[in-house]
């Protein structure tokens, strides 16, 4: 882990306060930075009807080459098959790929004779893949 890391965030959410300050005390991440929004969005619209998805992944690619510097830390959430592709394609930069582990409480309640299920995410901590 160096200090003064930056934080790239590929994913479908935006960081939590809880996530940010976890970044930065246990990651010492000086910056947290997204992809690009147009990237994003291909990103959260992966067809599951595709049967190849690599391809939609070169614009992903060529930014985290080009933007992201060894020792910097990557989180990548999203579609099984792209996050696979993400992970591998930021170890070979020599980055530093991370997901963020939540515990879910569930609330469910009776109104008017019907069962509604509430799900509350909070984030726990950063872990590597592969560990």
């Amino acid at each position: 882990m160096k200090d003064n890391a930056t934080l790239h965030l590929l994913f479908n959410h935006t960081l939590t306060q809880d996530q940010k300050e976890d970044a930065h005390k246990t990651l010492h991440i000086e910056n947290i930075v997204y992809f690009p929004s147009g990237l994003l969005d291909i990103w959260r619209e992966i067809p599951a009807q595709k049967l190849y998805i690599k391809d939609m992944l070169y614009g992903h690619y060529a930014y985290m080459s080009k933007a992201c510097k060894k020792g910097d830390y990557i989180l990548i959430q999203g579609d099984a098959g792209a996050t696979f592709l993400m992970v591998q394609k930021a170890l070979s930069l020599k980055l530093i790929p991370i997901y963020a582990t939540t515990k879910r409480q569930a609330i469910e309640k009776v109104v008017k004779g019907k069962s509604i299920k509430t799900s509350i995410f909070e984030h726990v901590l950063f872990r590597k893949y592969g560990e």
